[in-house]
C-alpha cells in the first residue's frame, strides 16, 4: 500500500519544485508521469507547482486571467473527446466562474468548457498516479489577478480603482517592484463574506494536496501604488483584511485546511502573528541566510524552527550553483562551513558541488519540509532561473531536456533525503 499524502506540517518530508511548463515539453502527460517516478524513487514525498492559471504574454501565472481557470496550453491531449454530458456536469458545478472564463476568450462556449474538462481530466489522473506512489502536490495561490481578467471584468466592484499592486524599494530594487495588477476592495469583499475568494481557495484545494499563499504580508498590509506611475517608489501601506479573510475561510470550508504562508519580504511582528496565529508553517530561503553581519535573520540555518518549509530558492531567486558562484569568498566560504557541519550531522561526506551542498544544508534543517528546486538537482548555473523581477522580459521560459533527470540525481538525492529523515 503507498503511503499517505503527507500533510504541511505534520511531519518531517522533502519535495522538489517544478512548475508543468519546465517538464520537458512543457505539459501534461508522459513527462509529468514519468517525473512522478522519478520523485518516488528519489523517496521525496512533495511536488510542488507553480499556479496552474492562464498565464500573461510574457508566461507569468502570476498574472493570471482567470483566478479559476487551468491553462489549455498545459493539456497533453488537447484535442480529446468530451462529450456533452461531460461539459454539462462540469458547468454545474463551476458555474460561479466558468461563463465569465468563456465570455473572456471569445471563443466557443462549448470548446472553452471542453478545454476545462480535459484540464480536470489530466490533472487528476496525475494527482492519483502520484498518490498511489506516495508523492503529494502542492500549489501556488497567486495573491492577485491581471489586469482585465475575467474576474477583474465579472466582478469590478471588489477591485480598486486608482491603484495598483506593486513592491516597495528595497536592496534589490531602488525603484521597487510596480507589478500593476489590481487591488482588491477588501471593504466591499467583506461585505459579502469574502465569497470571491472563499470559492476561489475551496477551488484551489479540489485540485492539490496544500496550497502556497503568495505573498502572504499583502494580506496584513500591502503596497498600493497611484495608477499611471512609472515605478513602485510612490506607493504606501495601506491595511489588509487580517484574520477577518481566514476566519471567514475557516468559517465556510473547515479549520483544516493545507496551507503554507509565503512570508518573504518586508515580514513586520504583524505578519508574523498572523502567520503564527493560524498556525500556518511560514517559509525560509537559504540564499537569504548568510549576510555578513546578520546573526538572527530566521534564513540562517542556526535559526531554523521546526515549524517552516525551507527552499534552497524560490522561482524568484536564482538556482543554488549561480548564486554560490556570485559570492564573495567570505560569503562562500560561511557556506562552506554550515555544509560541513550539515553533511557531519547527516553523517555524510561533504559534497564537492556546491548546489549539492546547498540541498544537504536544506535537508539538515530542523524545518518539516525541504524544498529544492529541479534546476538545483541538476547543478544548473543562473542560465536556468525561471524568473527574475527585476528584469523585464526573458522569464518563464525554463524547460528541462528529456531524460536530464537520471537515476544517479534520484538515488543521490534519495541518500541524503533519507540520512535527514524526510525519507
Amino acid at each position: 500500500m503507498p503511503a499517505p499524502p503527507p500533510t504541511p506540517a505534520a511531519e518531517r518530508a522533502a519535495g522538489v519544485q517544478c512548475h508543468i511548463t519546465s517538464l520537458p515539453g512543457g505539459r501534461l502527460g508522459a513527462p509529468a508521469f514519468t517525473f512522478v517516478d522519478w520523485l518516488a524513487a528519489a523517496r521525496q514525498r512533495w511536488w510542488q507547482v507553480l499556479p496552474l492559471a492562464p498565464p500573461d504574454r510574457y508566461g507569468s501565472p502570476y498574472k493570471a486571467r482567470s483566478a479559476f481557470a487551468i491553462w489549455p496550453g498545459l493539456l497533453a491531449a488537447p484535442r480529446a473527446r468530451v462529450s456533452a454530458a461531460e461539459r454539462i456536469d462540469f458547468t454545474d458545478r463551476h458555474a460561479y466562474w466558468i461563463t465569465d472564463w468563456a465570455r473572456l476568450e471569445r471563443g466557443r462556449r462549448d470548446e472553452v468548457v471542453a478545454d476545462q474538462v480535459r484540464a480536470e481530466r489530466e490533472w487528476t489522473a496525475l494527482r492519483t498516479y502520484a498518490h498511489d506512489r506516495g508523492v503529494a502536490l502542492c500549489g501556488d495561490l497567486a495573491i492577485y489577478v491581471a489586469p482585465g481578467s475575467a474576474d477583474h471584468r465579472a466582478h469590478p466592484e471588489l477591485f480598486q480603482d486608482g491603484a495598483v499592486a506593486g513592491a516597495p524599494p528595497d536592496a534589490f530594487t531602488a525603484r521597487g517592484q510596480l507589478w500593476g495588477n489590481p487591488l482588491y476592495d477588501w471593504g466591499r469583499l467583506a461585505a459579502q463574506r469574502y465569497e470571491w475568494w472563499v470559492r476561489r481557495l475551496a477551488h484551489t484545494l479540489a485540485l492539490v494536496d496544500a496550497a502556497r499563499l503568495d505573498h502572504f504580508r499583502g494580506f496584513v498590509a500591502y503596497w498600493s501604488v497611484p495608477a499611471g506611475d512609472p515605478d513602485a517608489r510612490g506607493g504606501r501601506w495601506r491595511r489588509g483584511p487580517g484574520r477577518a479573510l481566514f476566519d471567514a475561510f475557516s468559517a465556510q470550508l473547515g479549520d483544516a485546511l493545507a496551507l503554507i504562508a509565503e512570508d518573504l519580504g518586508v515580514i513586520t511582528p504583524a505578519v508574523e502573528r498572523l502567520r503564527d496565529d493560524l498556525g500556518l508553517p511560514g517559509m525560509l530561503v537559504l540564499q537569504f541566510g548568510f549576510s555578513a553581519g546578520d546573526r538572527h535573520s530566521p534564513h540562517a540555518p542556526a535559526n531554523h524552527p521546526e515549524h517552516r518549509w525551507v527552499y534552497t530558492g524560490t522561482h524568484d531567486h536564482d538556482t543554488a550553483r549561480g548564486w554560490f558562484e556570485s559570492l564573495d569568498q567570505a560569503t562562500a566560504d560561511r557556506v562552506t562551513r554550515a555544509a560541513t557541519g550539515a553533511s557531519v550531522a547527516l553523517g555524510l561526506r561533504l559534497p564537492a558541488q556546491s548546489w549539492w551542498r546547498l540541498i544537504s544544508l536544506a535537508h539538515a534543517s530542523p524545518a518539516k519540509v525541504a524544498m529544492v528546486q529541479a534546476q538545483d538537482v541538476l547543478g544548473l548555473g543562473s542560465e536556468a532561473r525561471m524568473n527574475d523581477p527585476g528584469r523585464p522580459g526573458g522569464n518563464w521560459r525554463w524547460q528541462m531536456p528529456a531524460r536530464a533527470l537520471g537515476a544517479a540525481d534520484a538515488g543521490r538525492l534519495a541518500e541524503i533525503t533519507e540520512a535527514s529523515g524526510r525519507g
